[in-house]
Parts: C-alpha cells; structure tokens; sequence
C-alpha cells in the first residue's frame, strides 16, 4: 500500500507535457514583456508577442498593466514619424511598428483594457499613419494595420463618442477613396460602424457638407442605407445618389448575394416614400459647416 501511494504521489506531481509546454510558454511571456521596456531586446520581443497575441486570452491586461510596456509601444510609433514624411519608410521599419501596433490592437479589443485605452487617447497617435498616401507596401502595411487598430474597438457607445471628437470619418473617406482594397474593407467597417449608432449618424447629416463628403465618396449599399433612416439625408439622398444603385449595373453581381440585394431594395424604397419637401434643394434645413 505504501508503494502505491507512494507511486500516486509521484504521479501526482508530474505534468503532462502539454501543461508543462504551457508552463514554459507563460514564462517566455512574461520574458518577452519585460524585453520590450530594453531597445536592444525589444525588436524580437515584439515579433514573438505578437504571434502570441491569439492564443494567450490575458495578454492584453498582462501588457495594460506591465511596467513601462505601453510607453515601449508608444516609443516604437512615435520613433517611425520622422519616416513617414518625407515618405522614407522601409520594410523593415513598417514590419517593427506593426507588430507594436498589433499588441495595441490585442488592448484595444480587449473588454478590460479597451476603456483605459480610450482613455488614453492612444488611438490618436496612429492617425500621423492614416494622413499617408503613398502607396508602397510598407505604408500600405502600415495603414492597414492601423485601421485594423480602430476596427477592433467594439461599437459601444463609449467607443463612437470617442471617435466623434477626432478626425477618423474624413481619414476613413479619404482611404475609401484611394486605398488598397483591405484597407478600403476596413475603413468602411469602421465608417459603417459608427453610421449605425444612433449619434454617429446624427452627427454625419448635422451638416450639409458632411453628408456630401461622405455620400459622394460612399459606394456602399449598407452605409447608404443607414443614411436614409435620416429624414434630411435621406433627401439629399433622392438627389445624390449614384445612377448605378438606381438602374440594374449591380444586377448580376447581386445575383447571390441575398443580404446586399436586401438591403438595396430597402434603400431605394426609403428614397420612393414621399415625404416633406421632396424635389426641394436638400441643403435647406441643413445647418452651416458646424465647428469639428
């Protein structure tokens, strides 16, 4: 019987391999994090966190709330700036800021950390990024990463309030405009995004130039449609809005695609109701170009 307690115990006190490796790798965690705060460790770190970025659930508040581990990031973007114009921006150096920018975008999806994030207003020191326009792929790269950075933040309200009070709608129209076909993806995520709260649409059609702004550059049938839930958008909508989304161009390429032909047959229903003022100039009752 000793024996065999004696074995259980032994037994006891073994990890299996695939505890042990989980061990092993919480511990190379903890080593790389604390490598960021060191310049000299840092670019390796950076590379290894960010492979790890889904698959350990807690790194977001670990990295929060490690010593010296957000000025390090913080440091690594703002160490880029002088890169970005002139437009000097190698491979090597959009490759370094955008593995920091993705442990930012492990923060700022992350419910525990995402408000002190905001709070910190660190969203704003990507912006610098989203001004470029050149296209090479470095700043491609570097754009896109950034964006997915704001698309992470969840559409609570806290998160549109915030990015009501900086600049991201006209950055976001600009990358639709003239952006790779990822970063146009995302920067109409994020525009659509804030369109379907209540106050981020508000806020779009309080002005007649900002809903110019937005609908001649929106080719989206979802974000057209938000806008037409707006009594004076919808309007200015019956005016401007693309001949292509009125007759069949779309047809064929909408022929599977049940949702978007969906939501198009809701729109241009929205424009045919009658309404007060139809046919009048949809500038009237706009309010002058209001103070961003």
């Amino acid at each position: 019987m000793n024996g065999l307690s004696n074995q259980q115990r032994f037994m006891n006190t073994q990890q299996s391999p695939a505890t042990l490796q989980s061990t092993v790798d919480r511990e190379k965690i903890y080593q790389w994090i604390v490598e960021l705060s060191n310049p000299e460790t840092r670019e390796n770190a950076l590379l290894e966190l960010s492979k790890k970025r889904e698959v350990v659930p807690d790194l977001a508040p670990t990295l929060w709330h490690s010593f010296g581990t957000t000025a390090a990031l913080l440091q690594e973007i703002v160490h880029i700036y002088p890169a970005v114009n002139p437009a000097t921006l190698t491979a090597h150096q959009s490759n370094r800021v955008c593995n920091a920018l993705a442990l930012l975008q492990c923060v700022a999806s992350h419910p525990e950390t995402r408000s002190a994030f905001l709070q910190a207003h660190i969203p704003l020191f990507l912006y610098p990024f989203l001004h470029t326009v050149s296209k090479t792929r470095p700043f491609e790269y570097l754009r896109l990463t950034s964006l997915g950075v704001i698309g992470a933040l969840t559409d609570e309200q806290e998160v549109i309030t915030f990015l009501l009070t900086t600049e991201i709608i006209p950055l976001c129209l600009r990358i639709m405009e003239s952006g790779s076909e990822l970063s146009k993806t995302v920067a109409t995520f994020i525009l659509q995004k804030i369109l379907l709260d209540d106050s981020g649409l508000s806020y779009i059609c309080q002005t007649y130039d900002r809903f110019s702004h937005v609908a001649m550059i929106l080719h989206v049938v979802r974000c057209y449609l938000r806008l037409s839930d707006n009594p004076r958008a919808r309007e200015a909508l019956r005016q401007c809005l693309p001949d292509q989304l009125k007759d069949s161009t779309f047809a064929a390429c909408l022929a599977d695609d049940k949702s978007t032909k969906h939501w198009l047959s809701q729109l241009l229903k929205n424009l045919e109701t009658a309404g007060p003022g139809v046919g009048a100039d949809p500038r009237v009752g706009i309010s002058p170009l209001a103070p961003q």
